[in-house]
């Protein structure tokens, strides 16, 4: 993709995410049809269904040949070359108790190595969005950067899992390992807005635990272009590309703590 068309996408994946922002802000407090999907706790709405009818629908306006994997509809052919990662609603597990932490992202792929993201805070009406090795943004269109590391006395940590993830063996171990070791650990059920807060600088550090790639990508992006570090849970390299049905286990932090966290959690799971 050339410097025109990724920023012609990233356009548009600021369009589309502002959209169904729009529209979720306007009836994230109307009273909400919710039934069960899976046997792990996860949740949809009829919110989920419209601000993914809403992106897909921008998306096919620009970009009608190329493929799509959303988050209620699977994945929707294209010419196999450029995908799009499509997560409506991230968070709705906390709408649904009337909790307003959630994000809207998508995220353009190319031979499964994301190139561009962006993900919407519909509480606050703010976007933040990354092209690949060219950085990340702000709502105004500022560059982001996270702090090399924090000025706090201790990290303050997110924890991210799957909903099919049994709190016990190693990730029990590592969750007892981040208590002991950050000064708070968020569990927050809405893996965007953490990846946000870690390219801010908001958060020290991030632990994932058989997150999915509609989880991961477009936050991820934009917290690495800020200068995030991502490696997976023994402190080595973690591979950008989208697994398909493979989760990740991740340890992402400010530049200056992934030593230190990484060596906390590969630490936790040789302990077991």
């Amino acid at each position: 993709m050339n410097q025109l068309d990724a920023e012609l996408g990233r356009r548009v994946a600021i369009d589309a995410v502002n959209l169904a922002g729009e529209f979720i802000h306007e009836h994230m407090f109307d009273r909400l049809s919710i039934r069960y999907k899976g046997d792990g706790g996860d949740v949809v709405t009829t919110l989920d269904t419209s601000a993914e009818r809403i992106i897909i629908d921008e998306i096919r306006r620009t970009f009608p040949d190329h493929a799509i994997v959303a988050e209620e509809s699977g994945s929707l052919s294209g010419d196999g070359e450029f995908t799009w990662l499509v997560d409506p609603l991230d968070g709705t597990n906390n709408l649904a108790i009337g909790l307003p932490v959630l994000a809207v992202g998508v995220a353009l792929c190319r031979r499964r190595t994301p190139i561009l993201s962006a993900v919407h805070d519909p509480v606050s009406k703010r976007t933040w969005s990354a092209i690949k090795d060219r950085g990340a943004w702000d709502n105004d269109g500022k560059a982001i950067r996270a702090p090399e590391r924090s000025s706090r006395r201790g990290p303050v940590l997110a924890w991210l899992q799957g909903y099919d993830v049994r709190r016990d063996g190693d990730p029990q171990a590592i969750l007892d390992a981040l208590i002991r070791h950050g000064h708070r650990l968020l569990d927050l059920w809405a893996p965007l807005p953490c990846w946000l807060m870690l390219a801010k600088g908001d958060i020290d550090g991030i632990v994932g635990y058989d997150v999915g790639d509609l989880d991961l990508h477009a936050g991820r992006l934009i917290a690495t272009e800020a200068g995030a570090v991502v490696r997976n849970l023994h402190g080595e390299a973690h591979s950008t590309q989208v697994s398909g049905k493979q989760k990740h286990r991740v340890v992402a932090a400010l530049p200056g703590e992934i030593d230190k966290l990484t060596e906390v959690v590969s630490e936790s799971i040789r302990s077991l």
